[in-house]
């Protein structure tokens, strides 16, 4: 049997609820389909920063690189700045990993309502890809004469050539793979006339190796609008950390909620572990009440195993979380429903096993 051994990163907040079920819906797939997926569990986080004053033990990344893949929950909870808490876990996993394309799909599901006008499940189905490393989250910068009147605080955003260029480079070849292969850049280059017109620039130099693409240049602010007046209309995008940041949580909102917002952290070369997390964040004011939904940390999921190589049991993950929210009486509160965390799992596990059984118990 073919076995992977993964990173279980629960996190803070609901990464504690909807990280079993991912795991549940994981662990069904590999029964069905002849794979094993073993974890080693980390409990780092901001409780454990609250118990040792370091949101993970100075040898954490040493630790985490044998692993094939890191499954991630959220990170973030009142009890910690949040500036200390994202930069204190995820920030450094990303960086150290070169984990420099985060993929970040929108996708209007079949039974959930769309706050957008007219839109049909089909009318909306993009991906953004977010540069992850450095850009306006590098944290280079610093404050001076803390609490005085002429106190300063910069930060500087960092662009380099090969940053931009890998992530345009893998923006395109995804692209590429998709029926429209559409590209659309998304700067501000008119008013950041040094990063992003170098990100313009080297934009064009890698996107002139793909001839058969079509490519745009969007401002990101006639972005947003586009997100919501013409969402049919896009098919993958590339931007800048913050850019594409903002960007990808409009995205999931225009498709019904912050709960099917699933992303991967990319290492393309593989020298490091990529790292699978939901966008929607630790969510602390409905933390512990089991009503988080859990369809966004199982897609992750279902990218984790396409990423491993079980590209027939991702496809069978998805294929489950749209029969759920098509049929519409097992979800959460975020979507109209009264469904328990667990519940939600436990259905998208029946309608996987539905699927094995209705394909005569053999899925290729």
């Amino acid at each position: 049997m073919r076995e992977y051994h993964v990173a279980l990163m629960p996190g803070d907040g609901i990464g504690h609820e909807v990280c079993p079920e991912g795991v549940k819906v994981m662990a069904a797939a590999g029964d069905l389909l002849g794979f094993r997926i073993a974890y080693e569990t980390f409990d780092w986080g901001c409780e454990y920063y609250l118990r040792h004053g370091e949101m993970m033990p100075a040898d954490a990344l040493q630790r985490l690189q044998p692993f094939a893949a890191i499954y991630f929950g959220a990170v973030g909870f009142p009890t910690v700045p949040d500036h200390i808490s994202l930069h204190g876990l995820l920030l450094p996993i990303r960086q150290a990993f070169e984990q420099y394309a985060n993929v970040r799909p929108s996708l209007l599901l079949p039974g959930v309502p769309c706050p957008l006008r007219d839109k049909q499940p089909g009318d909306i189905d993009f991906i953004v890809v977010r540069e992850n490393t450095e850009g306006e989250y590098a944290g280079a910068g610093g404050r001076i004469h803390r609490g005085l009147p002429l106190e300063l605080a910069v930060e500087t955003s960092i662009f380099t050539r090969e940053g931009v260029e890998r992530v345009v480079r893998f923006a395109a070849e995804l692209a590429m793979a998709r029926p429209r292969k559409r590209l659309v850049n998304v700067t501000k280059s008119n008013a950041q006339r040094h990063s992003m017109v170098l990100w313009d620039e080297v934009f064009e130099r890698v996107a002139a190796e793909f001839p058969a693409l079509t490519t745009e240049r969007v401002l990101v602010d006639a972005m947003a609008a586009r997100f919501v007046l013409k969402p049919e209309s896009l098919d993958v995008m590339v931007a800048s950390n913050l850019f594409a940041d903002i960007l990808t949580d409009l995205g999931s909102a225009i498709c019904g909620s912050m709960g099917l917002a699933p992303s991967a952290n990319i290492n393309p070369e593989r020298k490091y572990p990529s790292l699978f997390e939901p966008v929607h964040g630790s969510a602390p004011d409905i933390a512990g009440r089991g009503t988080a939904n859990p369809i966004a940390a199982i897609w992750s999921a279902a990218m984790m195993l396409e990423f491993l190589g079980e590209k027939p049991a991702a496809d069978m993950v998805m294929d489950a979380i749209r029969a759920v929210t098509s049929a519409g009486s097992v979800l959460t509160p975020d979507l109209g429903g009264r469904a328990r965390t667990s519940e939600v799992g436990d259905e998208v596990v029946a309608q996987l096993r539905g699927l094995v059984e209705g394909a005569g118990g053999s899925i290729a």
